[in-house]
This record gives structure tokens, C-alpha cells and sequence, in this order.
């Protein structure tokens, strides 16, 4: 990947690592996969605090494996399923995208000291975190959700 001059460089650093019994980023099934994401110095216990009291969090990660040279700027047909349309990157949520990131809402199974452990994290063991968040309400959508029918058929597995 080139940079090109509209490009802007910022620097973001791991806050956490993954632990899970995966090491193969496979498309479906991660709803019961339980991980435990660990903090990295200089964040310890106290970066947690008040953290056990939400249901969820939102993790981003990095796809840190993915190959820059494979990335997707364009369209491409999701897990290539010739019943389902090309559309761009920014419309499917592959791993293959600009800047590697993912986000993933998941359930807190539990936090002790530096360490949370959640269910239906969809990254594979040592991804590095770079930011938790808890989920309030108040951040989610507002109004209905929509979504065509090729992306609740890809979904249908997934957790």
C-alpha cells in the first residue's frame, strides 16, 4: 500500500492482547467462543474499574495478519458467493479493508484485575486491542435498522 498526499499518518498503540482458543480467522460460528483480553502496560486494574457493570463492550482490534498487499479498495462479492453482490468495502465488513481494523460487540463474561473475559469476540488469539469501550443504550442506532437480504444470509452463522 502507498501512501498517497491525502493520506494522514496516525499512531495507535495496543491498550490489550487476545487470548482465545482460535488462531484461524474463520467466517462463522464465534457466538460461544469465550476470549480473554489482557492489558498491556502501562494500563492495569484501574483501567477496568466500573468496566464488570456493562453487559458488553465494544472491542477494536487489528486485523494484524491480514497481508497490506491483499487490502480491498474497491468492490468484491462477499466469502465470494456468486448469489450475492459486489459491493464495496465500506458496504461488508471483511477483514481485507483499509487500515485492518475490526469491532466486535461483545458479551463480558467477567473482569478481574487486568483481564476481561468476553463471549462472541470474533479475533483470533494474540490480536492486538486498541480500544474497549463499554456499550451504553444511548450510543446505539437510532430509528429502525436496515439491511439487504445477502447480509443477514452471510450473518446467519456467524455468532
Amino acid at each position: 500500500m502507498t501512501p498517497t498526499e491525502n493520506d494522514q499518518i496516525w499512531a495507535v498503540h495496543a491498550v490489550g492482547t487476545v487470548t482465545s482458543t482460535r488462531d484461524e480467522a474463520i467466517d462463522d460460528n464465534w457466538g460461544s467462543v469465550q476470549a480473554t483480553i489482557t492489558l498491556l502496560d502501562p494500563y492495569g486494574p484501574e483501567s477496568l474499574l466500573g468496566l464488570a457493570e456493562f453487559s458488553h463492550i465494544e472491542v477494536l482490534y487489528v486485523f494484524d495478519r491480514v497481508d497490506p498487499l491483499t487490502v480491498n479498495r474497491g468492490a468484491r462479492v462477499p466469502r465470494n458467493n456468486p448469489a450475492w453482490p459486489s459491493v464495496g468495502i465500506f458496504a461488508q465488513r471483511a477483514k481485507n479493508r483499509p487500515n485492518r481494523l475490526g469491532l466486535a460487540t461483545c458479551e463480558v463474561v467477567s473482569v478481574e484485575g487486568s483481564t476481561i473475559v468476553v463471549r462472541g469476540l470474533d479475533a483470533i488469539d494474540g490480536t492486538p486491542v486498541v480500544d474497549i469501550k463499554p456499550c451504553m443504550i444511548e450510543f446505539g442506532p437510532r430509528g429502525t435498522i436496515t439491511q439487504p437480504a445477502w447480509s443477514h444470509e452471510l450473518m446467519a452463522d456467524y455468532y
